[in-house]
């Protein structure tokens, strides 16, 4: 299981075997590089603990733990943890400003620990197999243990299909699942048990009254944004920024380069296709701020190339192309650095999607004459050519139109997903189509937007958002893309201060009309320029459209030739053969359908189609 994770921690190893406990960990060296060795106990040998990732707040924690008579033997943020227990039990999770993923073996009650960060910046898994309870970061590990088997989790399937990725606590392999973010899991000899720690509460800010007027609303957030940069920066190793020209990766280097004196090193990645290349953006903020950039070409080959590694460090089926990059800057970047900052989760907690417009149209379109919409607009939008550039004007519209008298709930999975409605149903071969489950998968949406307990429908919507791509997609596409180079990946816009704050900010400051990301882009005015606070959100991807009719036809070729999926027996080959056909002759752009499709067949051939 240790040398299934060696990339994720390729300066050292450690293992602890006591009574009924195996616990290994990989070590990425960056706080105390001489003294934070995992396992890490207490005094007394009785409490033992490995984590992945970063505790924020490590030092505070250290000073009230030396008050309270603890001693300490390293500098590490690790053996916070360990005290940070036997002071306050199961409660010490409340108190860690971090990203993490632990396990915390106490000897004494025979009890075991899992606690997962708030927002799901590390990953967990875990499952009970063959009388045991098996645990780690990554799918890969528990596989290595022999103790699961590989057996497909058709519901799964199902989630991946529609959503590009599966979020918590759902896997891909029947039997084990993810903890979910912000929950707990203990176990000892007879009880296991999961809870909830801490959840995202958007209602306060629709039942507690703003704290002061605008400017001071606006100067809070920038003040404690800023502030969660420099704490994130806490590093005894170089510390980059993955910048990208957004608003949200810019906004992070501009903090960055106020906290230090030193020059902050800056990557982006720059494509052929100027349609999804914003290495000029990137460009003019790095000039603007005045750090060491380095700029990454990527093109097809570099895709290809990359392909398989990729592959072998996701688990999991996973078609959000934009891990393809992120993979390719992360090895670029872990030339130079070990740890980096990005932008990641600012567009799920402050709305910065152009999705979210959709749902304050869908009323205005919803009060048009049914006859009107079918016989005009439907019409009209049908005979729209098919344009290859990212989340076209045409693929958005068909999709607003299909969406437009669904709940919020579907519309925002509909504008956002791959295989959808009629589509998904159609290419399933008929075994599975039965094993999905669908109607627990549109369930899952609809509580999932419930549970966030707003009134507000956006609110709802960004609640979704959090729990479920932020999770699923964003936060896992940048830890597995960036542990596979040995990168680590620190995401400000997601520190616990910051989402304590955002709790009380209005929906009138984060999507004020059309204009997203409202408090963010008045918090930056000066600090950034005009230009590139104004510009409007591209997503981070590759001109995946284009390429399936180029450069990756063969591989497409080969992985969904029809004498392939006949003998597999999941998918209908006419149907995944319509989509190619109707994408080639730009009917249709059917690239998210046939890239998902795609990378379920490259995952099963690496991690099912095993002896």
């Amino acid at each position: 299981m240790s040398e299934a994770l060696i990339h994720r921690g390729p300066d050292g190893q450690g293992f602890l075997i006591r009574g009924p406990v195996r616990l290994t960990m990989r070590r990425l060296s960056i706080i105390d590089l001489q003294g934070g060795d995992q396992p890490m106990s207490n005094e007394t040998g009785t409490v033992h603990v490995v984590f992945n990732g970063e505790i924020y707040n490590f030092a505070e924690l250290r000073e009230t733990l030396l008050s309270h008579g603890h001693q300490f033997r390293t500098r590490s943020d690790t053996e916070t943890i360990v005290h940070a227990y036997e002071q306050w039990g199961d409660d010490f999770v409340s108190r860690l400003n971090g990203m993490f993923a632990i396990a915390l073996w106490d000897e004494t009650h025979e009890r075991l620990l899992l606690a997962r960060d708030r927002a799901g910046i590390k990953p967990l898994y875990f499952a009970h197999a063959s009388g045991a309870l098996v645990f780690g970061s990554e799918l890969k590990a528990l596989l290595r243990s022999g103790l699961v088997s590989r057996e497909l989790d058709y519901a799964a399937l199902g989630q991946y299909l529609s959503l590009e990725y599966i979020p918590a606590p759902a896997s891909i392999m029947r039997g084990v699942r993810k903890l979910r973010p912000g929950h707990l899991l203990t176990a000892c000899a007879t009880d296991v048990r999961e809870r909830p720690y801490w959840d995202l509460c958007l209602a306060r800010s629709e039942s507690d009254p703003p704290t002061g007027d605008e400017a001071e609303q606006v100067g809070a957030f920038g003040e404690v944004l800023r502030r969660s940069v420099a704490r994130e920066m806490v590093s005894d190793v170089p510390v980059g920024v993955l910048l990208s020209g957004g608003i949200d990766s810019s906004t992070v280097a501009a903090y960055m380069t106020e906290a230090t004196d030193d020059p902050v090193q800056s990557f982006s990645v720059s494509f052929a296709e100027r349609s999804f290349d914003e290495s000029r953006f990137a460009r003019q903020v790095a000039t603007h701020l005045g750090t060491v950039h380095r700029e990454l070409r990527v093109a097809p080959a570099d895709l290809l190339e990359a392909l398989p590694t990729i592959t072998a460090n996701v688990d999991e089926p996973f078609a959000d192309p934009s891990i393809v990059p992120t993979f390719l800057i992360s090895q670029f970047a872990r030339q130079h650095v070990k740890v980096v900052l990005g932008g990641d989760g600012g567009d799920e907690v402050l709305a910065g999607y152009s999705t979210l417009q959709a749902h304050r149209l869908a009323p205005l379109y919803r009060a048009l004459p049914a006859a009107f919409r079918r016989a005009v607009v439907e019409r009209a939008v049908a005979r729209l050519p098919a344009s290859p550039r990212y989340l076209a004007f045409d693929f958005l519209l068909r999709r607003f139109i299909q969406g437009a008298d669904s709940p919020p709930w579907r519309r925002h999975q509909m504008l956002t997903g791959a295989l959808i409605g009629e589509t998904k149903s159609a290419v399933l071969h008929p075994d599975v189509r039965g094993e999905i489950e669908e109607v627990k998968f549109e369930a899952m949406l609809a509580n999932t937007a419930a549970a966030s307990g707003a009134r507000h429908p956006l609110n709802r919507i960004l609640y979704q958002d959090f729990k479920l791509y932020l999770e699923g997609d964003i936060l896992a596409k940048t830890d597995r893309a960036s542990m596979a180079t040995s990168l680590e990946t620190r995401v400000p816009f997601l520190n616990l201060y910051v989402l304590s704050h955002l709790e009380r900010v209005p929906v009138s400051l984060k999507l004020r009309g059309l204009t997203r990301k409202y408090i963010l882009r008045k918090a930056v005015k000066g600090l950034l320029p005009d230009s590139i606070i104004r510009r409007r959100k591209r997503g981070f991807t590759i001109p995946i459209s284009a390429w399936l009719n180029e450069d990756l036809r063969g591989l497409a070729d080969e992985y969904l030739n029809e004498a392939r999926l006949r003998r597999e027996g999941i998918f209908r080959p006419a149907e995944v053969r319509r989509l190619i056909d109707d994408h080639t002759r730009r009917v249709r752009n059917n690239s998210k359908s046939i890239w998902t499709i795609l990378m379920f067949q490259l995952w099963r051939e690496r991690w099912l189609d095993v002896a």
